[in-house]
């Protein structure tokens, strides 16, 4: 079997680990081949889009409203909240594990949202095609911190996919990213605070050190806070 960390065949090296875990149930599946397609954000990847062509995002919601961006959202908790509390805005959540999709399809249909699009795929697949300024925020929670040296390429926070965040970012846009890992936390801080067309939103240690407003607790942050980890919850500015 050929690993999930290896290259891409786009050339990317791999930012996620396995794409899929346990068995899903029968209830799963039938939301998977049924409800996915409905919610399922299309025209974004290599098949569907070869020319990389830039999506039409007023299109694709039937609004202008703006957009938020949730890469990596797990079990999808704390994207379907936002999306819930937040019904003029429009939302992306990107996932490539299948498992986690899968856990937020019926809770989804449940709410009968129409402001939610799923990517079910690497999330620089989607910066690729993304309008220019098109997003206000965007939420990266828990990312896999790949902790061994040789796999610290692999990091989502990278100087690479900073510059795509300054592109598809409106002016004052912001980034959340909450994280369990003191080296990562370490980390993305360097990356953004070495870049000048962001800035660090911080007036004091609570503004790292207790989640932002309006956070949504997940299944990770829970077990994170079990297990007696510090989560570090960060914000980003784009000038």
């Amino acid at each position: 079997k050929k690993k999930m960390i290896e290259k891409l065949s786009d050339g990317h090296f791999n930012l996620y680990g396995r794409r899929r875990g346990k068995k899903l149930s029968e209830r799963q599946k039938v939301y998977i081949l049924n409800y996915l397609p409905t919610v399922s954000l299309s025209g974004i990847n290599n098949c569907e889009n070869p020319k990389r062509e830039i999506v039409n995002l007023k299109e694709i919601f039937h609004d202008d409203n703006p957009i938020w961006l949730e890469i990596g959202f797990g079990g999808g908790e704390h994207l379907l909240s936002l999306a819930k509390g937040n019904k003029n805005i429009n939302f992306i959540g990107c996932e490539p594990y299948l498992n986690g999709v899968a856990m937020l399809l019926p809770r989804l249909a449940r709410e009968n949202l129409s402001n939610v699009k799923i990517f079910m795929d690497d999330a620089r697949i989607l910066f690729d095609v993304l309008p220019d300024a098109s997003l206000e925020k965007f939420f990266l929670l828990f990312p896999d911190p790949w902790p061994k040296l040789r796999h610290k390429r692999r990091r989502f926070v990278s100087k690479k996919n900073v510059e795509c965040f300054k592109k598809i970012l409106k002016s004052n846009g912001l980034v959340y990213v909450a994280t369990d890992v003191e080296e990562y936390a370490r980390h993305v801080l360097e990356i953004f605070n070495s870049d000048i067309d962001f800035s660090w939103e911080v007036n004091s240690a609570d503004d790292w050190h207790l989640p932002w407003k309006d956070w949504v607790s997940t299944r990770y942050y829970e077990k994170a806070k079990r297990a007696g980890r510090k989560i570090t919850f960060l914000i980003f500015k784009r000038r």
